[in-house]
């Protein structure tokens, strides 16, 4: 079965089963592999993309359930050049990034969050990502980070 989806912009088909998921299509078959395969049970966050603007974890999407459908990973998230978002130059500057497995779903799912609102406070935030796990950092640099987007207080509470 072929299944034709917008990809960062770009309408791509996939010739397969369309009951693969979407993160394996993207992996495996489009080469893009910034959504990354953790727990493959959509537990951990870390291959969150978004689908028509809303944060998902891919590993558990069929990609025949995305007919016509807009996807956009962590390689097209900037438009698909080589600048950074906001959401990355924020956790850069803040010198966040410790292993990087977590970061491009955590970078989704922000992302995400300040499309529908600009200027979170720390609980929203703690509540947009309570679906994306990290091991390293602890979160409270991660919410700094971002909350100095808006230019909100980032002192760690």
């Amino acid at each position: 079965m072929s299944v034709t989806l917008t990809v960062n912009g770009e309408e791509r088909t996939y010739d397969g089963d369309p009951r693969a998921p979407l993160l394996d299509v993207l992996r495996d078959h489009l080469r893009l592999t910034g959504a990354k395969a953790v727990c493959r049970e959509g537990f951990c966050g870390a291959c969150t993309v978004h689908v028509d603007g809303e944060p998902m974890v891919s590993c558990l999407i069929p990609v025949g359930s995305l007919a016509g459908r807009a996807v956009t990973t962590i390689e097209g998230i900037s438009g698909g050049g080589a600048q950074l978002n906001a959401v990355q130059r924020a956790l850069l500057e803040h010198d966040v990034v410790q292993c990087g497995m977590c970061f491009p779903g955590m970078v989704m799912t922000i992302s995400a969050c300040l499309d529908r609102n600009p200027a979170p406070d720390r609980e929203a935030l703690k509540a947009e990502l309570s679906g994306n796990l990290c091991r390293c950092t602890g979160y409270e640099r991660i919410l700094d980070a971002v909350l100095s987007i808006s230019g909100q207080e980032v002192m760690a509470q």
